[in-house]
This record gives C-alpha cells, sequence and structure tokens, in this order.
C-alpha cells in the first residue's frame, strides 16, 4: 500500500509538468501526507484546476464518511471487477501530485520496520494515477475525495514492500485524463514505474507519526 507521502514542488513544477492546469494559490510544501489530509491533485473533470481532495475515498453510495480511512488505495489489478471502483475508472480519474512517498521495511524477522523514502532519481515532481469522486453529507455538505491507484512492485521496490503505487509516465498524463479514453486500454497503464529511474533509502522513524511533518523527514538516515 501507499500510506505516506510527499508534495515539496514548486508551483511551477506543476505547471511544466501539466502546462494546461490552472493554480490559484502557491504550493506549500508537505513532507508527510497522510490519510484524511488534503491532497493536491488535477481532476478529469474538464476545469484542469488543482483541487485538494481529501485522502481516502468515499464513494457517492457509502453510507457514511468514515469508509474514506479504508480506501486510500485501490489494487490496479482489481479495477474493473470492484464496485467502488469499476465506475470511477471509466468515468472520474485523477492525477494527484508527489516528489516521492514512503514505505515500511520489515527487518528482524518482522520484529522492526525501517522506513524508506522512494523518488525519482532526477527528484522531479510525477503523478499518482488515482481515481475520485463526489460525496454528499446528509448536512448538504460535498466532500470529494481521492484513492492512489497501487500494482505489483518494481525490482527497486521488491525488497521493501509486496505494493507501490502506480506512477504515471509523463506521457502518459493526458491520455489518463481525457474524459472519452476507453479505460480498458487504459488497463496498460497500471504498471510498476521503471525501477532504474528511481532510488530510495531509509529514513526517520519519526515519519509514522503524522504531526511529523519537516524536511527533516526525506533526510537519509544510514544508521
Amino acid at each position: 500500500m501507499c500510506g505516506r507521502f510527499a508534495l515539496t514542488a514548486k508551483t511551477s513544477d506543476i505547471e511544466n509538468l501539466v502546462p494546461a492546469i490552472k493554480i490559484k494559490e502557491e504550493i506549500k510544501p508537505r513532507y508527510n501526507i497522510a490519510p484524511t489530509q488534503k491532497l493536491a491533485a488535477l481532476l478529469n473533470d474538464g476545469s484542469m484546476e488543482l483541487v485538494n481532495p481529501r485522502w481516502g475515498l468515499i464513494p457517492s453510495w457509502s453510507k457514511d464518511e468514515s469508509i474514506g480511512v479504508r480506501m486510500i488505495n485501490a489494487r490496479g489489478e482489481t479495477l474493473n471487477e470492484k464496485p467502488a471502483f469499476k465506475n470511477l475508472f471509466r468515468k472520474r480519474r485523477c492525477l494527484i501530485f508527489a516528489n516521492g512517498f514512503y514505505e515500511w521495511k520489515s527487518e528482524n524477522s518482522g520484529k522492526h520496520k525501517t522506513p524508506y523514502f522512494i523518488r525519482l532519481k532526477s527528484r522531479e515532481v510525477f503523478a499518482f494515477a488515482g481515481l475520485w469522486d463526489l460525496f454528499r453529507k446528509p448536512d448538504g455538505e460535498t466532500i470529494c475525495s481521492a484513492t492512489i491507484i497501487t500494482c505489483e512492485p518494481n525490482a527497486l521496490m521488491a525488497p521493501i514492500h509486496n505494493r507501490m503505487p502506480v506512477i504515471l509516465g509523463n506521457d502518459m498524463l493526458e491520455e489518463w485524463m481525457s474524459t472519452g479514453k476507453d479505460a480498458t486500454k487504459l488497463s496498460d497503464f497500471i504498471k510498476p514505474y521503471d525501477y532504474e529511474e528511481m532510488e530510495a533509502y531509509p529514513v526517520s522513524s519519526q515519519v509514522g507519526n503524522p504531526a511529523f511533518d519537516n524536511e527533516s523527514c526525506i533526510i537519509p538516515r544510514y544508521n
């Protein structure tokens, strides 16, 4: 799964990645984004505006919003099968921007877990493949929420964890956001990113605390 990530890019970095995007406010660096917190995302609703959905999908048909805590990720292999994701995969896809993500590696027969920060070697901003939906609360308030799609790990990730988030190549972004694209063809996008373009290193265990959100989260720890 993907349960933590960072977005430290400048507003201009995201504008370079998606030139048509509209960003109203400067993006503030986040080093430890956790479930239920706000994301920086672009929805395929035609607006091309950067929005901030809640992390943890709340399907429109849900009875209450608490389900979102359990739906921070969606398995890419079953997107066309699971009722919660099938229709969204066809109609409501999004880009979730990041500079890197965290995963915990089990060591000493599972007795200890070491957090790793994984990013592109270029250190450039990228986009996770995501799904989004709108949920209307009984009081009329509408909540926009999103989930990150995951897949099998690549060669870099396999020793750390058995899943990884789907990172879209820059040449995939426009097609992923197309409202008329056949979702069956987009299934080809659900795959591990090229491990040769990525790097991973251990970081402080404090990253497990959502309140710990500063640059020290991504500083390498080698002892």
